[in-house]
């Protein structure tokens, strides 16, 4: 073969590399109505947080484009936004030819994708659902507002069903009424997780949204598996908790022989919840431990290491377990730990005590007169 070939052959080759970097590529082009030389910021999803991923100016007329990587079998959530106003949502996969249309103010029209326009129509849906809970609710019609929960939650369970194999069930599972009420909130939403993971796998295996959708589905199984042990477990009037130790023994609540346990909840990594520990759990045990108090110490770290340390060095002598999911904990999720913490519960005699616990002067109160 001579130079002359060889080269040739390079040429083509580099022509073929190049053609097919450029079709993992898909072209946005966009007009921002009424705003020339104004600023668009490109975000992609990258799990639970937005990424910028470049700033593009429009022109005189408001128009802007710009190229945006989506490999095969992984489209991508991507959104636009003029400071802080979301100005279009897409979700892109290879081939898509985009055009969006926006205003100011947050309205779009979107072709040349099919699956943004279907994410478009579900984030209009929660919008309008939105729209009429919020105003049943300051109308105080908990009976219209409750309503519109229900039909909404039928609705998107539906969409669900009738999408599982389209990436926009996702969001769609993860929207939240506010931060403490997510639409899908009941235990047994595991399945339709788990249900949408299976299908999505099907389709978009390499997907890194259906990966982070493993997890959630994982977690919530974990969560409906242990609320369904504790509805069996009617002799308890307690969530039963079952959390390793620092040598990784785990250690179950119900078993501690004690006539009170203190359930308490902290974190290590809070230098004030450590002193807590110095200042005030300890005495109270040296008191109370002799006449029938133990208490069991739930650590919501997230760095298991950083909490043993803590729990060495500090020589809290009473039961301390972590199982470094931090909030995402089933002992969080059982006692409803959505408040800063510490928090305490009290157990006495196999039965969780009505007393609340608020300050430490609550603790010794609380304490003295159960024992």
């Amino acid at each position: 073969m001579n130079m002359k070939n060889c080269r040739n052959l390079f040429l083509a080759a580099a022509v073929l590399v190049a053609a097919s970097s450029c079709s993992d590529k898909v072209q946005v082009k966009g007009t921002l109505a009424g705003a020339p030389d104004a600023q668009v910021i490109v975000k992609q999803l990258s799990g639970n947080t937005l990424v910028a991923l470049d700033t593009l100016k429009t022109d005189a007329s408001g128009a802007y484009s710009c190229k945006i990587d989506v490999p095969k079998g992984q489209p991508q959530f991507v959104y636009l936004f003029k400071g802080d106003t979301k100005i279009a949502s897409l979700l892109l996969q290879k081939g898509d030819k985009v055009k969006v249309v926006s205003d100011t103010l947050g309205k779009y029209s979107v072709e040349g994708s099919e699956e943004s326009g279907k994410l478009r129509q579900v984030e209009e849906d929660f919008a309008a659902f939105m729209d009429r809970f919020t105003a049943d609710a300051a109308a105080g019609d908990n009976a219209a507002a409750s309503k519109d929960y229900i039909d909404y939650y039928r609705s998107r369970t539906r969409y669900i069903m009738e999408n599982s194999k389209s990436l926009t069930a996702i969001p769609v599972l993860y929207q939240k009424i506010n931060d403490g009420f997510p639409v899908f909130s009941q235990a047994t939403d595991a399945i339709l997780f788990q249900n949408v993971h299976d299908s999505l796998m099907t389709v978009y295996p390499e997907s890194k949204y259906v990966g982070n959708l493993k997890k959630e589905a994982e977690r919530r199984f974990n969560i409906f598996n242990l609320s369904q042990r504790i509805k069996d477990t009617k002799e308890s009037s307690y969530p039963d908790l079952n959390l390793p130790g620092v040598d990784g023994t785990k250690v179950t609540l119900s078993e501690v022989d004690s006539k009170a346990v203190l359930v308490y909840f902290w974190q290590a990594a809070d230098a004030a919840q450590k002193m807590f520990n110095q200042d005030v759990l300890m005495p109270l045990y040296k008191e109370y431990h002799p006449k029938g108090l133990e208490i069991y110490s739930v650590s919501l770290d997230t760095d298991k290491g950083a909490w043993a340390s803590a729990v060495k060095s500090q020589n809290l002598p009473w039961i301390n377990v972590c199982d470094g999911l931090g909030a995402a904990s089933m002992a969080a999720v059982l006692y409803n730990i959505s408040r800063g913490l510490p928090v305490a519960y009290l157990i006495v005699d196999g039965n969780l005590s009505p007393d609340v616990i608020k300050t430490d002067k609550d603790l010794h109160r609380v304490i003295a007169s159960r024992l």
